[in-house]
């Protein structure tokens, strides 16, 4: 039991330095505990083989079966017998816990490997001297299962959590300070971020101080939120974190931004109608039906703008609806819809025509300086799904401010092409000989539980092309790619004006 002394040697070194034989004491009162324990449970166990058994097994041991048995093996049988003697029976137990209706025997010295503790039974404190020391329990998450588990981990060499656990383990590790049990329940989670478990983590992660769960928790979110097409991770969604996600240029988006808007809908009735039963098919025509009867009931007025409706406005504000009002079917069901305010809209519809006056009437070729604040707060998302290593193209809809942009995948290469000639795209396909755009291309692979396995990132570039022009924009031979695979595009083709005055430093990349 050495490795748990030292363990708690290294847990209490910055206790009383004005008293340095503290931690020696006390670990020798560990040592002379488990002495006391290991020589009952030899004793207890001598007393009842016969003397001849006892003959042969002392006879034996020098060479024998017991002296082959791992060293390993019997550490964890001291471990046990320490366990199950001094926790689990509260032998020699010097103070009592009681918490959660529950009562424990236990013993300072073991307790003072908490930090909680240790700081309890330390200076002038009300329990220093007590020997029942009532807990009040601060945090919902810690039960008593935990609080046990976690009680007896400070008697024994190791603690298997799993992962349904982790959260009201982490709880209590947490509340009484135990360093290594945080670390232990950190990698659990960091291994087991999944659609039934990430946003449990990634608020316990807030609540706990885990920034790297939070990172990490984070990021898949914003991998699979639009690629799961789950009603109970939508469920499970706040409205802050939800809000922090459709904010980001980084959410991984599998055709347009009005993808986005429909997740956000779906996400609404579902918050609004937690007993909603029914298909995945379903939802979207129930929630249509839904919010469609409410309009009638509130006599058209913008359901953002009602009394269940306005808590959800700071969500639907981070979508970027200049993305889709420059498509006419997505236009038609935002008007019908009627969720979102005129006031939103019309200033949005105002700027785009310019936009595209600008963009058809002028000399403009597009971005010369782009700010970051631009592409990370106003660039068009989109993207698609390669399902195999087989060639494939994306046109998406809209004008695009004079732009017809085509993203090809051929031959394990990824190429932009400006097409020009091509007429059966309509209206807004400028003919100017050059035409620049501001573009970030992400490639993403995930395994079944949405974790990334495979990432490339090309950063924010300018890209200027001709006529009918090409460019390859990322080549993957040689890398092990995983199909399915997600591509992600970020794409500015006019930024927006800005004053005269500007702090900010441009993004200015090299043109490709």
């Amino acid at each position: 039991m050495g490795a748990l002394s030292s363990r708690m040697m290294w847990l209490r070194r910055d206790r009383a330095p004005e008293e340095p034989g503290a931690v020696r004491e006390e670990q020798e009162a560990v040592e002379e505990m488990e002495a006391a324990v290991v020589q009952g449970e030899e004793e207890s166990e001598e007393s009842q083989l016969s003397t001849s058994q006892v003959g042969r097994k002392r006879k034996t041991s020098p060479g024998g079966p017991l002296a082959k048995a791992p060293r390993q093996e019997g550490i964890k049988d001291k471990s046990r017998s320490i366990y199950q003697a001094l926790f689990l029976r509260g032998e020699g137990s010097d103070i009592q816990i009681r918490a959660l209706g529950e009562e424990w025997n236990l013993h300072r010295v073991y307790l003072c490997q908490s930090g909680y503790f240790a700081s309890m039974f330390s200076g002038a404190w009300r329990e220093t001297n007590m020997n029942t020391i009532e807990i009040q329990m601060p945090d919902e998450n810690i039960d008593r299962e935990a609080l046990h588990e976690v009680l007896g981990s400070l008697y024994r060499e190791s603690m298997i959590i799993p992962p349904c656990r982790v959260i009201a383990i982490l709880a209590t590790a947490s509340m009484l300070q135990l360093d290594e049990l945080i670390q232990q329940c950190r990698e659990i989670m960091k291994e087991t971020v999944s659609a039934q478990s990430v946003c449990s983590y990634y608020y316990s992660a807030e609540n706990y101080g885990l920034q790297d769960i939070r990172t990490i928790c984070r990021q898949w979110l914003l991998d699979n939120l639009m690629t799961q097409r789950s009603e109970e991770l939508l469920t499970e969604v706040s409205l802050d974190l939800m809000k922090e996600l459709i904010a980001s240029s980084d959410l991984l988006v599998l055709e347009v931004e009005m993808d986005i808007y429909t997740t956000l809908k779906k996400w609404m009735f579902l918050k609004l109608q937690p007993t909603w039963r029914g298909t995945r098919r379903a939802l979207l025509p129930d929630a249509n039906s839904w919010f469609a009867r409410l309009r009638g009931e509130s006599e058209g007025a913008p359901f953002l703008e009602t009394e269940q409706g306005r808590a959800f406005m700071p969500v639907f504000q981070q979508l970027r609806l200049a993305y889709i009002i420059c498509d006419l079917p997505s236009a038609h069901v935002i008007d019908q819809d009627a969720l979102i305010p005129a006031t939103w809209l019309t200033p949005v519809y105002k700027e785009q025509w310019l936009a595209l006056l600008r963009a058809e009437q002028t000399k403009e070729v597009g971005p010369v300086d782009v700010y970051m604040s631009d592409l990370q707060e106003n660039s068009m998302r989109c993207g698609g799904q390669l399902r195999r290593d087989e060639q494939c193209s994306w046109r998406w809809a809209g004008f695009n401010f004079g732009w017809d942009l085509v993203v090809c995948y051929t031959n394990r290469r990824i190429v932009f092409r400006r097409s020009a000639l091509n007429k059966s795209c309509g209206l807004g396909v400028s003919l100017l000989w050059q035409r620049k755009v501001a573009f970030r291309l992400r490639l993403v692979s995930l395994d079944r539980n949405g974790r990334a396995i495979f990432r490339r990132d090309t950063e924010y570039q300018m890209l200027s092309l001709r006529k009918d022009q090409e460019l390859e924009v990322v080549n993957l031979e040689n890398q092990d790619v995983v199909f399915p695979l997600y591509m992600a595009c970020n794409f500015l083709y006019i930024p927006r004006e800005r004053g005269t005055a500007q702090s900010e430093d441009p993004c200015k990349s090299p043109e490709s």
